[in-house]
């Protein structure tokens, strides 16, 4: 007689800092995921993870449960020309003007990798990699997996969002530690974001873990144990896996928003942009290269000959959108002008994000809707001097009776000082 399922036990065991045998968390997820484990049972569970952790085991089993909720997806048999295509992929744990993945997927993609880039829609600062891609006219996120598996064959890049059953045990405990306070979790964001990525079928990964004001992670210990939690997760499920950590203290760029962000990663793929933009693009592709077997180009190449544009191009083209498109622009602009002389020292990354929301830019609940056109423009960074009077920050947004909170919002945003600032790289250090 087999013995019957008792939620109530989980929760206590792990309440009072047991370990979970694999299959207490076997039956959670999928009861969970089933509807015959409680939302109220699920949230304790959860609570009791937040403070009281994790063995590696644990971990490593709720992320292949997680996994085994939805499908698995396969590209070991892509091809081109007779040839077997190698598949990377990167995540990013967000951050404010973080739009790498923009410039970074056909760029690696025109060295005949294959990147299957599933992405989703931001909830917070600003729009995710999808709401992003959509202020171009006609692009669409939403493909079949024979369509993307043809785009990838054919263009070798493709972003778009993931199918619902892929891990869909995860969907289902993201929303539910949205609403109850347990997503700051290192167990429980590694399997979440590890669970759709190995689902994903990609054979490496390169993992961008920021850290800083405008991050998740605030402190570099906590990003460090994060992204060696992931590398392991990945590596033991037989995923290449490295991790670059990188710093959120001030925003990425000189934008965050929706349409303004997309603009500013056609001037990458141009060869131009932001410096530290440019920095983490190459670094990154470096990564996913060298992880895809090809250790010795040198990505920044393919930005000069304008290959990493074509194949820009042809990626949005295959998902119904117009590259020659002009990007759309907001009613109405406002301009932040800095109050005394000075040099900028730094600028608070969650401030600038908290502005771009405000205009529009981000949501508060899933399927709200986003403005493309929403978002916020800076005009020094760390190290440039500025006179009063300069402009800081320019705001967009259609609606204009939002200026005045977000103008609140970047009140005291930028430090100024007298002495130089050196120049910072952005990238803190690699895990693999």
């Amino acid at each position: 007689m087999t013995e019957a399922f008792d939620p109530v036990g989980v929760i206590l065991a792990k309440k009072d800092g047991a370990v979970l045998r694999p299959h207490q968390i076997r039956q959670m997820v999928a009861g969970y995921t089933a509807g015959s484990v409680a939302p109220e049972q699920m949230s304790a569970l959860l609570m009791a993870i937040v403070l009281r952790g994790m063995t590696r085991a644990e971990i490593a089993e709720w992320t292949a449960a997680m996994i085994d909720s939805g499908i698995r997806m396969d590209f070991t048999d892509l091809r081109r020309g007779g040839h077997k295509l190698a598949t990377a992929d990167k995540h990013s744990t967000g951050g404010v003007g973080d739009k790498i993945t923009l410039p970074l997927t056909p760029l690696v993609a025109s060295y005949g990798v294959a990147v299957p880039q599933l992405s989703g829609r931001g909830l917070g600062h600003t729009g995710g990699t999808l709401d992003k891609l959509e202020s171009i006219p006609g692009w669409r996120a939403d493909l079949t997996a024979e369509q993307m598996r043809r785009q990838l064959e054919e263009v070798g890049a493709v972003v778009c969002a993931a199918t619902a059953d892929l891990a869909p045990a995860d969907r289902k405990l993201y929303a539910l530690r949205d609403v109850t306070g347990t997503v700051a979790s290192i167990p429980l964001i590694a399997s979440s974001i590890m669970s759709k990525k190995i689902a994903e079928g990609t054979a490496s990964l390169v993992l961008d873990v920021k850290v800083g004001s405008g991050a998740f992670m605030k402190t570099v210990d906590d990003a460090r144990e994060l992204a060696e939690t992931m590398v392991e997760l990945g590596t033991d499920a037989g995923v290449v896996t490295t991790a670059l950590l990188t710093d959120m203290s001030t925003p990425l760029g000189r934008s965050a928003g929706n349409a303004v962000e997309v603009r500013e990663s056609l001037e990458i793929l141009a060869g131009g942009g932001p410096a530290d933009v440019r920095e983490l693009t190459l670094a990154l592709a470096r990564e996913m290269l060298t992880a895809a077997g090809l250790p010795d180009v040198d990505p920044s190449e393919h930005l000069r000959s304008g290959a990493a544009m074509d194949c820009w191009r042809a990626m949005i083209a295959a998902q119904g959108g117009d590259p020659d498109a002009p990007l759309p622009r907001p009613r109405h602009t406002h301009q932040v002008l800095a109050t005394a002389d000075g040099t900028v020292t730094g600028m608070d990354a969650l401030a600038v994000g908290q502005a771009a929301w405000l205009l529009g830019a981000g949501r508060t609940r899933p399927g709200e809707a986003v403005s493309s056109t929403a978002g916020v423009t800076w005009h020094a960074d760390r190290g440039d001097r500025v006179s009063a009077g300069q402009p800081l920050f320019t705001l967009h947004t259609d609606d204009e009776a939002r200026i005045s909170g977000a103008t609140a919002a970047l009140d005291g945003a930028v430090e100024l000082g007298e002495s130089a600032v050196p120049a910072e790289s952005r990238i803190l250090g690699r895990v693999s």
